[in-house]
């Protein structure tokens, strides 16, 4: 991650800038947690589950509320659940999940370590975070110890009333997922008797686990002990926040294109795009609130949406990714994809119908058009062409008997149709 100092002189309005932002859903003991802020520097941690090799960015509110903790001079973990992902959260699901191999697990783990060091700063600083996993703990429990020490603490009724469990019992739920709970609940003790961990954030889903955690801290020691919720983010229209038309959103590059997370973002809703600033950036309220007011007096213009897609782009995959994806965007619009490396074109374009050809290959345009399905009929093919509604690499062709050899291909084995303003085709030599 990048480099960014450490302000120790806002640990007093670290709250209020979080509530700022809409972040803080739900909060046990505001006031006492507010001057714990002001007068120590607090050891918080936030789990996150390796049920994919991926996080998506339905996890960002939680990441990003570490990041800003720690930029505000405290100390943050990252739980990487190595041990709970063996088991499955029953939180905000209505059936049960598959469970996964220990070897898949643990390299999912792996996999989220390393996208979590990006937002984190674990060296180089003065309250460096930390990265765990809860395998390490869970593992060696053995099954009376965990009975006798830690089950003896909940009710089964105590256990029932909580909302991630409540809401299963009309499908059911195994006894493997209902005890998720205490595991979780353990994961906070285990932290704040070794760590000095006083504070759990998470999604709102969360919010039964993280106060199970707090019953369980209070019973077997006590002390100060908090928690906290980030909502879970959806959109102003009723969809699902974090899906494209091409499926969920991803952290990892080679799962989401930078130029389709950056694509994302600048789709965002005129209704939508203020609040993921406040929620997704670290621009100043100053900064956000001029966006605010372009938005209202020239949504057309879509500044909000631009800077929104920069900043989240540039925090997940750098300054390069931002360069590239605007390049890629702008080659695009204008038609013009001659300028685009072939890493850039082959992302431009890798959602877009693709046809693979022989290399020997020399077909006519007409041909061409037909076979990458970009006109149903040579008639329609040749009307397309004459009319000046096909272009081959960026160029308008109007001559039907345009042969499409070796100097048009881009990179030696890309030739780009566009049909129109926007359908695209890809046709690939090989």
């Amino acid at each position: 991650m990048t480099t960014e100092s450490v302000s120790t002189e806002s640990l007093d309005v670290l709250l209020q800038d979080l509530e700022y932002r809409g972040l803080v859903h739900q909060m046990t003991n505001r006031e006492g947690l507010s001057e714990k802020l002001k007068k120590e520097r607090v050891v918080l941690y936030s789990g996150f589950d390796p049920t994919a090799d991926s996080l998506h960015i339905g996890h960002l509110l939680p990441v990003l509320c570490l990041r800003r903790f720690q930029l505000a001079g405290h100390s943050a973990i990252a739980l990487v659940g190595g041990g709970t992902g063996l088991i499955g959260d029953p939180s905000g699901r209505s059936t049960e999940r598959s469970l996964n191999t220990d070897d898949t697990v643990a390299q999912w783990t792996d996999s989220l370590k390393r996208q979590l060091s990006r937002f984190l700063q674990f060296e180089g600083v003065d309250n460096p975070a930390k990265l765990v996993s809860n395998y390490d703990w869970l593992k060696p429990l053995d099954a009376i110890t965990f009975l006798r020490d830690v089950g003896k603490n909940f009710t089964v009724n105590y256990m029932l009333a909580k909302d991630s469990v409540d809401s299963r019992l009309a499908n059911g739920i195994s006894f493997t997922e209902f005890s998720y709970m205490i595991l979780q609940a353990y994961d906070f003790q285990k932290l704040h008797a070794e760590h000095g961990c006083s504070l759990q954030v998470g999604g709102s889903d969360q919010w039964g686990n993280i106060t199970a955690g707090l019953d369980l801290i209070g019973k077997t020691g006590g002390g100060d002990a908090f928690g906290m919720t980030v909502p879970l983010v959806t959109k102003s229209d009723g969809k699902k926040f974090g899906k494209s038309e091409s499926g969920a959103v991803w952290l990892d590059r080679s799962k989401t294109s930078a130029y389709q997370f950056y694509q994302f973002w600048i789709n965002t809703d005129d209704n939508d795009v203020v609040r993921f600033l406040k929620y997704f950036t670290f621009l100043s309220r100053e900064r956000i609130e001029e966006l605010a007011a372009e938005a209202a007096e020239r949504p057309e213009q879509r500044g909000a949406q631009r800077e929104l897609a920069r900043e989240v782009t540039r925090l997940v995959h750098g300054e390069e990714a931002v360069e590239s994806a605007e390049k890629i965007t702008q080659a695009l619009f204008s038609g013009d994809v001659t300028q685009l490396s072939e890493a850039e074109l082959v992302e431009a374009l890798q959602d877009m119908p693709t046809t693979v050809l022989a290399a020997a290959e020399t077909p006519g345009l007409i041909d061409l058009l037909i076979a990458a399905q970009a006109a149903p009929s040579r008639r329609q093919a040749k009307q397309d062409i004459e009319s000046g509604a096909v272009y081959v690499n960026g160029q308008k062709t109007t001559a039907a008997d345009t042969a499409i050899g070796e100097e048009h291909r881009l990179h030696g084995r890309y030739v780009v149709l566009r049909r129109g303003k926007k359908n695209y085709f890809l046709v690939k030599f090989e």
